[in-house]
């Protein structure tokens, strides 16, 4: 049995594995991020811990909080908050490379439902002085199509109720900011990491409108004092299996019970709205500081994300499991190398044309990465919460200049076909959205409704009752060019299957 990562073998590891450069028993928490997952232990505690070790600055801690889940706690708490980072990529000779760092910005993590109020306090520590998140778009209880918060999700209804044991994320960031206002103690920073358009601006909103329901005085203050930077992170972080902690404990000569896997290419841009300071994390070439991120935000949202969706969704129905395999099918690939160049980037204005060739050719290289297969469920999961900010909004963009939509519509028709659960080798997958429910039974009526109509209007009939669902599609159910358009690919998928389909759309 191997020894475990902690305080104490940490001086040991092997020489090429980097290692904190600083004394972490000189280490304060003055982060306290919400949704510890693999994403945020590969982009921000990395780059805190870089700017922790170039600036001296020993006041930037990070307190993680796991919302529900305790396997993130569990795993840690052994090792002093002490976790590796892989970044992996093809070396030249075919072979992966991979380079390790033992990262150490993380002093401890806690687990949200088992005692929310030690989560309120933290929030409310004298020290703190920017709270983030990376809790996924579900993680907001919002509705995609409005970014309205929802005030029928159960978690916001308990919490109304229950100010003492807030279970979501609105709910816990309005009573931490609550007990810091009551205490008089300074504003803080709000940082959401999230994929969300004006993630910043969106969770302001949010935590205005909750805190409205619960004091005016301290809706006021949070308005006041507080910021809500606007933020977009770029980096490709598959979920860690046991291969990878096998092979990483044969390089460190310990067990590592959940390092993070990652490529080396990170894009991080911020908002530089700070209330009360920030780590140096443009050091070491990491964050990238601006007045206004929404035009990088807008790129990735649409440039990577969507299609990466794109690809999990055509790709799984295929049968392929990993986004490079999907990748690696040359008709797929083509399909959304057409649909970046011919339908995205011309909704990107004021982006220089040769800076978008470039970053739509490095995406393409990054998700054929040999190294990193990327799980296409990871990537598919949650589809209510990403198409409409993946797809979608573009989509209302060529809709309102009368472009083309041909690839755009293929693409979430994909997501919808994919949401039947089965390949089209027959096998079944889970699908795995906070709308699940509700999903299931739209797919239910659309196909009630398309019996129901005669043969020739069978298709358009079921499309429009997929596309009236208003907490994704918002009015798009009212847009006949969009609704003829998802008609006739979702006819293609579930007559002739992806490859005639994709074929038929370019």
């Amino acid at each position: 049995m191997l020894e475990r990562l902690n305080s104490e073998s940490l001086p040991r590891l092997p020489a090429d594995v980097e290692k904190p450069a600083y004394d972490r028993s000189r280490l304060t928490p003055g982060i306290v991020h919400l949704g510890l997952g693999a994403f945020h232990r590969a982009h921000q505690a990395v780059m805190t811990d870089l700017a922790i070790e170039a600036s001296g600055d020993m006041s930037w801690g990070i307190l993680g909080v796991s919302l529900r889940s305790r396997a993130t706690r569990d795993a840690l708490t052994p090792q002093d908050g002490l976790y590796t980072l892989a970044l992996r990529e093809g070396g030249v000779d075919g072979q992966p490379r991979e380079q390790l760092r033992v990262v150490g910005s993380v002093l401890r993590v806690m687990v949200a439902e088992e005692d929310p109020n030690a989560v309120l306090e933290r929030i409310a520590y004298p020290q703190t002085r920017i709270v983030s998140l990376t809790v996924t778009e579900k993680g907001y209880s919002h509705e995609p199509a409005t970014g309205y918060l929802r005030w029928d999700d159960p978690d916001i209804l308990h919490d109304i109720e229950n100010p003492q044991r807030p279970r979501s994320t609105i709910g816990i960031l309005v009573y931490g900011l609550a007990l810091r206002r009551e205490r008089g103690l300074p504003p803080v920073t709000l940082l959401s990491c999230d994929n969300l358009l004006g993630n910043g601006d969106m969770l302001r909103s949010l935590v205005l409108a909750f805190a409205l329901r619960v004091d005016v005085a301290l809706t006021a203050w949070i308005d006041t004092y507080c910021t809500f930077p606007n933020s977009m992170v770029d980096r490709i972080v598959p979920g860690t299996d046991d291969g990878d902690r096998a092979r990483i404990a044969t390089r460190l000569g310990v067990q590592d019970a959940w390092p993070v896997v990652g490529e080396p290419y990170l894009n991080w841009v911020i908002e530089d709205k700070f209330a009360a300071g920030r780590p140096a994390w443009e050091t070491q070439g990491g964050a990238t500081f601006v007045r206004n991120a929404e035009p990088y935000e807008r790129l990735k949202l649409r440039m990577v994300n969507g299609p990466h969706s794109t690809l999990a969704y055509l790709g799984t129905l295929l049968g392929h499991r990993t986004i490079s395999a999907s990748a690696q099918t040359p008709a797929l690939r083509d399909f959304v190398d057409a649909m970046m160049r011919l339908e995205i980037a011309p909704t990107l204005k004021g982006i220089p044309a040769s800076g978008l060739e470039e970053y739509h050719h490095r995406f393409l290289a990054r998700i054929t990465n040999p190294a990193l297969p990327h799980p296409s469920s990871q990537v598919a999961m949650d589809g209510s919460q990403k198409v409409p900010q993946r797809l979608l909004e573009t989509l209302r963009d060529r809709l309102r200049t009368g472009d083309d939509i041909n690839r755009l519509t293929l693409a979430v028709a994909a997501w919808l076909h994919y949401l039947r659960g089965e390949d089209e080798l027959g096998a079944r997958y889970a699908i795995e959205d906070p709308l699940a429910a509700r999903l299931a039974k739209l797919l239910s009526r659309a196909e009630v409704a398309a019996r129901a109509s005669a043969p020739s209007q069978a298709a358009h009939r079921r499309a429009m009752v997929l596309a009236a669902f208003k907490p994704v599609f918002g009015d798009l159910g009212k847009k006949p060019d969009f609704v003829a358009a998802l008609a006739s690919h979702l006819e293609n998928l579930r007559e002739h299957g992806v490859m005639a389909a994709v074929k038929a759309a370019t």
